[in-house]
């Protein structure tokens, strides 16, 4: 940008001598006639970077406008040059310094002096306004220094709360699982003591008076066997569940093939009961805790057979699949490519609604009544507690009387 000169005469000529030295040099000038027009000049604008000014003028003179101008804090920046006559007493040169002038000029004006000076003293005010100007930034980035270190202390200080009620509820969460621990042995001696004599008397009066007992009787007496061995098995399955969390043994590489060998021999009297067909294919080795594996299998099997279709024998297949997935982790967007096996657990059973293929991994979900199907609905939420467990994830595809296709998702490493 053309830098602004603000030129201050009473007398049009010597006005029009100085614009005819600076024009050639680019300066934006403007002229004033009077100490009070200019006074009126600067109070609109107060971007000049130099002020030449004729000393005696009358009504308002150059050191009475200066000083005036000098009062305002936007126009202290502003360098004066006075103009003024070789005759100009050294008091008055004092004065005009004191009033924060900067040089002088004495008429007549010799055109390379004043260029030389204007010139000297342009550039400056061009140096000081950018000292300026980076101050200001630099006022600015302190601020936002301040800014941001008060924003962080109340962040440090957010976060050590959060870590007091993190530890807070840590201490919660110990002391609940302390009653879970708790519960769990209870339930599996004080609760199933009484159910193991329900079970053992009711056996015994069944037995001893069956053919004293009416029909009704005799029939209340099964619904009270009944009754008690599904109690037992419900105490059984929600201690296998809590007992998955809380499972620390370590993860070792196991062959699959062998542990699920080992289930379909365990479940081999009711494979045979109902003609299932139980079709293997070939599965990996993968580092697991063998043990849930095989509850995981055994679930998923035993529904296979229960679910099946009334006179159609049940054709049962497992096979395994390896396929890369995403994962959250340190790759791009958070998330990284990891190999996982995929094992498919294929029935021809009753099938379901697709729609309720995530609700049946909740607890105590059930789609059938116990007069249809028996069970405790824990099942399939403890094959999902499982497979989290070891990493992984399971989901199940199936259609109404098309059967059901679950799916374990394990990574392979």
């Amino acid at each position: 940008m053309k830098k602004k000169i603000l030129l201050v005469d009473d007398r049009e000529d010597n006005l029009l001598s100085m614009e005819t030295i600076l024009e050639p040099d680019g300066y934006e000038l403007i002229k004033a006639n009077s100490g009070r027009q200019a006074l009126k000049i600067l109070l609109a604008e107060f971007d000049f970077a130099m002020i030449l000014m004729d000393v005696k003028m009358p009504n308002l003179n150059g050191f009475e406008t200066a000083a005036l101008i000098y009062e305002r804090e936007k126009l202290k920046h502003i360098p004066i040059i006075f103009i003024t006559a070789h005759t100009e007493a050294e008091e008055s040169i004092f004065k005009g310094y004191r009033m924060g002038a900067v040089d002088y000029i004495y008429k007549p004006i010799n055109p390379q002096l004043l260029r030389t000076k204007v010139s000297v003293f342009i550039d400056l005010y061009t140096k000081n306004h950018q000292l300026v100007t980076q101050e200001r930034r630099l006022i600015n980035i302190n601020k936002s220094l301040e800014n941001e270190i008060k924003e962080r202390k109340i962040s440090e200080a957010n976060v050590k709360e959060l870590n007091r009620k993190l530890l807070e509820n840590i201490d919660h969460l110990e002391a609940a699982n302390k009653n879970l621990d708790r519960f769990a042995f209870m339930s599996s001696h004080d609760l199933q003591e009484p159910l193991r004599k329900i079970c053992t008397f009711s056996d015994l009066l069944y037995s001893k008076y069956k053919t004293v007992f009416e029909d009704d009787a005799n029939r209340y007496i099964s619904r009270i066997q009944k009754s008690a061995l599904r109690m037992q098995t419900l105490i059984k399955d929600i201690l296998q569940f809590s007992k998955v969390s809380s499972d620390k043994s370590s993860f070792v590489s196991t062959d699959l093939n062998t542990v699920l060998g080992d289930v379909i021999t365990d479940l081999e009297s009711n494979i045979q009961q109902e003609k299932a067909d139980v079709r293997v294919g070939s599965l990996p080795a993968l580092e697991v805790n063998a043990g849930l594996i095989s509850a995981l299998f055994s679930n998923l099997i035993g529904n296979a057979i229960k679910y099946r279709k009334k006179d159609v024998d049940p054709v049962i297949k497992i096979y395994a699949q390896e396929e890369t997935m995403l994962r959250e982790g340190n790759g791009l967007n958070g998330e990284k490519k990891e190999p996982y096996c995929r094992i498919y657990i294929e029935d021809n059973g009753i099938g379901f609604d697709q729609k309720y293929a995530e609700q049946i991994f909740n607890m105590f979900v059930r789609l059938h009544g116990n007069n249809e199907y028996e069970g405790t609905g824990i099942g399939l939420a403890l094959c999902k507690q499982i497979a989290e467990h070891h990493r992984g994830f399971i989901s199940a595809l199936s259609r109404e009387n098309e059967g059901t296709t679950f799916i374990v998702s394990l990574p392979c490493k």
